[in-house]
């Protein structure tokens, strides 16, 4: 299920800082709480300011997405719980890291299913960049958004950024990392996206997803 624009971006962002933001880690691991949790939560003292309480009804001294919200309450934390493992035992990064750092932080993410913030990530380093670092950047950045559009049940979407993105990374390398292996990777879970057909959104098996180019 697709979250809704306030509740993607707000986790995504928060995700993203958690990566060299404590308090946002703090804050992270509050929702993972709350996912678990939510009368602990609100009984806990300290609850940080950044915590994103716009998003939440307190009833009675439990928190509950707000109304629009809360059928969505279980991809939320699906994916707050995900992104609680890729970061909770990471150090704190820089908050500009190098393309190489970045990348290892895309991989974890990406391995992690977090496409969005996969984008969100690599996005200012693509922006910034020249060259075939840039339209390698932009493949990568592609692959992760098709990848999205099938999470989202966009078939037509996800297999046209997977083909493009898959043609900006082929025989290329990036920071060490061998992108052709990934291309090729990526192009046959496209191509088990395609023999899927239309039920792809539903049936596709996540467990035989690419695996992100590490470096050596």
């Amino acid at each position: 299920m697709t979250l809704p624009l306030p509740l993607r971006n707000r986790l995504a962002e928060l995700i993203l800082d958690s990566l060299h933001d404590p308090t946002a880690r703090t804050v992270l691991s509050m929702l993972v709480r709350f996912c678990h949790e939510p009368e602990r939560l609100m009984a806990s003292p300290g609850v940080p300011a950044e915590f994103p309480l716009e998003l939440f009804d307190n009833r009675a001294g439990r928190l509950a997405l707000k109304g629009a919200y809360r059928r969505f309450e279980d991809e939320f934390c699906e994916r707050t719980v995900r992104a609680w493992e890729v970061v909770r035992d990471r150090p704190l990064a820089g908050r500009d890291p190098g393309l190489a750092d970045v990348l290892d932080e895309a991989a974890d993410l990406f391995d992690a299913r977090l496409f969005f913030e996969v984008h969100e990530l690599l996005e200012p380093y693509w922006m910034r960049a020249d060259g075939a670092a840039r339209e390698a950047l932009q493949g990568l950045i592609q692959i992760a958004v098709g990848f999205q559009h099938l999470a989202n049940h966009n078939l037509d979407g996800a297999l046209m950024l997977l083909e493009e993105g898959m043609a900006k990374v082929e025989g290329k390398k990036l920071e060490g990392r061998d992108l052709g292996r990934f291309a090729a990777a990526v192009g046959g879970a496209r191509g088990a996206i395609v023999a899927l057909g239309k039920d792809a959104p539903w049936t596709f098996d996540w467990g035989v997803m690419p695996r992100f180019p590490r470096g050596g």
